[in-house]
C-alpha cells in the first residue's frame, strides 16, 4: 500500500472522525439547551418538558413495569402496519401496472386521496372503529400505504423500456416480463418504498 493511499485513507478515517464529533456535539447541544430552557422557564416547561423529566418518566415507567409494554404494543402494530401496507401496495402497484387503463381511470382519486390530511382523519378513524389496536393500525394504513404503491409503481413504470422491446423480442411472455424484468429492476424503488413504510407506519401508529 503507497503512501499516498494511506494518506487517503487517514483522510477520510479524519472525515469520519469529525463528522461524528460533530453529530455528538449538536445533540449534547440541544439536550442541554432544552434542559437549561425549560429549567429557567425561557420556555413552557409544562408543554415542551426537560430531558431531566423524561428521563424521570422513563425510570417510573420501567419501575412500574409499564414501559416494555407500551413499547411492545407499539412495535407489534408498526410492525403489522408496515407488513400490511408493503403486501397491499406491491399488489395494488402491480395491477395498476399491468391494468393501465384502470391506473387512468383511478389516479385523480388516489391524487385526491393523497391529498387528505390524514393525520386529522384520526378522531374520526376512532368514532368509526373505537379506540383499539384495529383503529392505529388503520391510521397508519391510510398514511402509509398511498406513498408505498406510488413509489413501487414509479419504479415498474420507468424501467428501461430498450429491456421490456428486447424481452419483447425474444418472445417473453407477461408473465416472465414482470417478474424476471420489471420486480427486479424496480428493487431500489422497493427499498425506498420500504424505507417509508416503516417511517410513515410509526408516525401513524
Amino acid at each position: 500500500m503507497s503512501s499516498e493511499h494511506l494518506k487517503y485513507l487517514q483522510r477520510i478515517k479524519r472525515r469520519k472522525m469529525l463528522i461524528r464529533i460533530a453529530q455528538l456535539s449538536l445533540l449534547v447541544i440541544f439536550i442541554v439547551s432544552w434542559e437549561l430552557l425549560s429549567r429557567y422557564k425561557i420556555i413552557n416547561p409544562f408543554i415542551f418538558s426537560s430531558p431531566s423529566k423524561v428521563i424521570m418518566t422513563l425510570i417510573g415507567l420501567i419501575q412500574d413495569n409499564n414501559l416494555f409494554i407500551h413499547i411492545y404494543t407499539t412495535s407489534l402494530e408498526v410492525i403489522v402496519a408496515f407488513l400490511l401496507s408493503l403486501f397491499l401496495g406491491f399488489l395494488i402497484a402491480l395491477i395498476l401496472y399491468i391494468f393501465p387503463t384502470v391506473k387512468d381511470i383511478l389516479d385523480p382519486f388516489i391524487t385526491l386521496i393523497n391529498s387528505l390530511p390524514k393525520v386529522a382523519l384520526g378522531p374520526l378513524i376512532i368514532i368509526w372503529m373505537g379506540a383499539n389496536t384495529k383503529s392505529i393500525i388503520f391510521m397508519a394504513l391510510l398514511i402509509n400505504l398511498i406513498v408505498t404503491f406510488i413509489t413501487i409503481l414509479n419504479g415498474f413504470l420507468n424501467t428501461d423500456t430498450d429491456k421490456i422491446k428486447l424481452f419483447k423480442v425474444f418472445g417473453a411472455s407477461k408473465k416472465d416480463l414482470i417478474f424476471k424484468l420489471i420486480i427486479p429492476s424496480s428493487r431500489m424503488e422497493i427499498i425506498s418504498a420500504m424505507k417509508l413504510d416503516i417511517s410513515m407506519s410509526l408516525i401513524g401508529t
